[in-house]
C-alpha cells in the first residue's frame, strides 16, 4: 500500500476510533471520572483556538484563560441574572465572547513578540479584578450560582450527560476548525506567522487576520468558558487565575503547536498531569504538599518538553517518518535481493 494511501487510512481509523472512545468511555467510568472526561473537552475546545492564534498566525498569548472567563460569565449572567436556558447561552458566549476578543485585537495590532505577550498578561490579571467589583450583576467576590442541569435522558446521570455534551461540541469545533485551517485561511494564517512582509506582498492583510484570529480564539475560549460554568454550576473571579492561562498554552504547547490533532493530548495533560505530579511526590517528603506537587508538576512538563519537543504531534510525524523510511528500505532491498 502507498504510504499517502496509509496515512489516509490511519487518519480514517482515528476518526472513527475516536468517536467509538468518546461514545463509550463515560457509561464505563465512574461520576467524578465523567465530570473529569468533560473537563478535558472543554480544554481541548479552549485549547484548539489558542491554537489557531498561536500555533497558525503566530501570535503569542498569555491571556486565554480571560476569554474563557468573559464566556463563563456570560452564561452565568444570563442564566441567573435573566432566566435564559443554560444550553442557549452556549453560542451566545461563543459570539460575545468572538467579538470581545476581536476588539482586543485591534489594539493589539501594534503590538508582537514579549509586549503581546505582557497586553494579554495583564487581560488576565484584570478581568477577575473587574468581575469582583461588580456586586450585583457579576456576583462580585462570591460568584454566580446557576443549577446544574439535569440529563434531558433518564438512563444518562447528570455526569455522565455533561460529558456527552461537551464532546459533542468538541467534535463539532474540532471539524469546523479543520475545515478552517485547511483551506484558504489556514494558508493565510500560517503566511502571515511564517513570512508576513510576503504574505502583505501577495495582497494578504495582516490587521485582518490578525484580529480575525483573535476572534476565532475568544470565540473558542467563549464555548468552552460556557460549558464550564454549566459543568460546574459555579464561577467567581478565583476560578480564572493567571496560572489558567499558563495552563492552556501549556496544553497547546505540549499538544505541538500547528496541529488540532495534538491538542487532544494537550488537553489530557493539562488535567491529567498534576495527579501525576501527586502521586509521584507521595515517594518523597517535603515539609508543605502544594510544593510536592508543584516540583513533580514541573518536572513532569520538562521530560514532556525534554523528550517531545515539538510536542505529541511532532511525535506522531516523526513516528510516521520512520515507519516510511523503514517500508522504503525494506522495499530496496527487496528489489536488491538476486532472484533465484
Amino acid at each position: 500500500m502507498p504510504f499517502g494511501a496509509e496515512k489516509i487510512l490511519w487518519r480514517l481509523l482515528a476518526l472513527v476510533a475516536v468517536p467509538l472512545l468518546v461514545v463509550f468511555l463515560p457509561k464505563t467510568l465512574g461520576d467524578y471520572y465523567n465530570f473529569r472526561f468533560a473537563l478535558v473537552g472543554i480544554y481541548f475546545i479552549a485549547i484548539i483556538g489558542l491554537n489557531v492564534l498561536t500555533g497558525y498566525s503566530g501570535q503569542i498569548s498569555l491571556g486565554h484563560g480571560a476569554f474563557l472567563a468573559f464566556g463563563a460569565y456570560t452564561t452565568a449572567i444570563l442564566v441567573s441574572n435573566y432566566g435564559v436556558g443554560e444550553y442557549w447561552t452556549i453560542p451566545v458566549a461563543g459570539i460575545l465572547t468572538g467579538v470581545f476578543g476581536f476588539l482586543f485585537g485591534l489594539p493589539a495590532l501594534r503590538l508582537s513578540g514579549v509586549y503581546l505577550a505582557l497586553a494579554t498578561f495583564s487581560l488576565a490579571t484584570s478581568i477577575p479584578l473587574i468581575a469582583k467589583r461588580y456586586d450585583g450583576f457579576a456576583g462580585g467576590g462570591q460568584g454566580k450560582t446557576i443549577s446544574l442541569p439535569s440529563s434531558p435522558f433518564g438512563a444518562l446521570s447528570t455526569n455522565e450527560w455533561l460529558s456527552y455534551l461537551t464532546w459533542a461540541i468538541a467534535a463539532a469545533m474540532f471539524g469546523a476548525a479543520w475545515l478552517l485551517l485547511r483551506g484558504r485561511l489556514g494558508r493565510s494564517f500560517r503566511a502571515v506567522r511564517d513570512a508576513p512582509i510576503a504574505a502583505v506582498s501577495s495582497g494578504i492583510g495582516l490587521a485582518k487576520h490578525k484580529t480575525l484570529a483573535f476572534a476565532i480564539a475568544a470565540g473558542y475560549a467563549g464555548v468552552a468558558g460556557a460549558l464550564f460554568a454549566i459543568a460546574n454550576a459555579f464561577v467567581n473571579p478565583d476560578t480564572f487565575p493567571v496560572s489558567l492561562s499558563i495552563l492552556l498554552l501549556t496544553g497547546a504547547v505540549v499538544g505541538g503547536l500547528g496541529s488540532l490533532e495534538g491538542m487532544l493530548f494537550g488537553a489530557v495533560f493539562i488535567q491529567f498531569a498534576p495527579d501525576w505530579g501527586d502521586k509521584l511526590s507521595k515517594q518523597v517528603h517535603f515539609n508543605e504538599a502544594s510544593i510536592q506537587s508543584t516540583v513533580f508538576y514541573g518536572l513532569i512538563l520538562l521530560a514532556v518538553l525534554f523528550l517531545l519537543p515539538g510536542g505529541a504531534a511532532g511525535l506522531m510525524r516523526r513516528c510516521a517518518a520512520a515507519i516510511r523510511r523503514a517500508r522504503e528500505l525494506h522495499a530496496g532491498r527487496s528489489h536488491a535481493e538476486p532472484t533465484a
